[in-house]
């Protein structure tokens, strides 16, 4: 079967390969790859950046935003047609306290695996094999659009701790700051509405989709951090651009919360990190912290915030549908590309 893998740490080692069926011992149910997300981290596992093959091998199958029609339930609960994705990160085998109870997304020694990123194949493949623990049922009505099922779990787990650190004091949360109109920027911002909250997002461009699916939302859109004309309660700051995190600090309101979701290229801190803005940090009861990955229940929490949102905004996030053997191209980054999907059902016969 058709497969998209890479040799981690060596460049140019991605290509799409003939490999075997997948291993039961990966998990009781099989899974129809329906298509699969391409994201930053797909992006630096194929230059070399990051990624670590499963023991024992040279390559990695990819993917790890997926979406995919059950092929065989085995003893699973799940019936055949059923759309699952699959939960991306495993619990440490020696596990920390966090991952012994079903927290691996906030694993304390590092020991946790993850599919198509840490020691197990991810999800592009024509077919792959899930526990039945690990695999989420999604509504078949979402179609390809089930891809965004994983990014928005970041983003559901990121809101859970936002509004669980508001419970330190008295909160009435008004306005929420997201910072970068990127998948997990927009999704952010479709859950802020979904709070209720009035809602901006920031980003450079001007033209392409990104300002109509902001204001499609209800939500505002900006260009420029320095004249926003507001002091969010919330940010989620979703760029990992040193420059942009600090100005978010500046004009956060007073026991605001800021939320760092995005990792930036590794760089020194800017000049303005000072002891003016550590006062303004402790005077104004700000807090500053970062949230990555998700663990099952927030899984569920994505697929109801999916489940509740317009198709048809969903849909304008998906910018580009290429197939297997056009993965490199999908990680060319264009200016309109919001959502790149690895879509396996492109150009097949009939049955798929």
């Amino acid at each position: 079967m058709d497969a998209v893998t890479v040799v981690p740490g060596q460049i140019g080692s991605t290509r799409l390969d003939d490999i075997p069926e997948p291993d039961p011992a990966l998990g009781s149910v099989l899974v129809e790859a329906l298509g699969v997300g391409v994201c930053g981290t797909d992006v630096e596992i194929a230059s070399a950046q990051y990624g670590w093959a499963p023991p024992g091998r040279e390559r990695l199958v990819l993917g790890h935003e997926s979406i995919g029609r059950v092929l065989d339930p085995g003893p699973s609960g799940l019936s055949i047609g059923d759309h699952v994705v699959g939960i991306v990160r495993r619990p440490d085998p020696i596990p920390c306290a966090n991952c012994a109870v079903g927290e691996w997304d906030m694993c304390s020694n590092g020991g946790y695996t993850e599919r198509g990123i840490k020691q197990i194949d991810g999800f592009m493949s024509d077919r792959w094999r899930i526990e039945p623990e690990y695999a989420v049922p999604v509504d078949k009505d979402l179609g390809l659009l089930g891809v965004l099922l994983e990014p928005t779990t970041v983003v559901a787990k990121a809101w859970e701790q936002i509004l669980a650190i508001g419970q330190r004091t008295f909160w009435e949360p008004e306005t929420v700051l997201v910072i970068g109109a990127g998948p997990i920027g927009l999704l952010a911002a479709l859950l802020a509405v979904q709070h209720g909250f009035d809602v901006h997002v920031l980003d450079r461009v001007t033209s392409g989709p990104k300002p109509d699916l902001v204001r499609d939302l209800g939500a505002s859109y900006h260009t420029d951090i320095a004249n926003l004309g507001l002091q969010p309660h919330i940010i989620v700051e979703c760029t990992g651009v040193p420059e942009l995190v600090l100005q978010s600090l500046s004009v956060t309101a007073a026991g605001g919360v800021i939320c760092l979701t995005g990792v930036g290229s590794p760089m020194a801190m800017p000049d303005s990190w000072n002891e003016s803005l550590a006062t303004h940090i402790v005077l104004n009861n700000l807090v500053v912290f970062g949230s990555v990955n998700a663990n099952r229940r927030h899984y569920y929490r994505a697929a109801k915030a999916l489940a509740r949102a317009d198709r048809a905004w969903l849909e304008g996030l998906i910018t580009r549908r290429v197939r297997p053997d056009q993965f490199a191209s999908a990680l060319e980054r264009r200016p309109e590309d919001i959502k790149v999907v690895v879509e396996f059902s492109l150009g097949a016969g009939p049955g798929r």
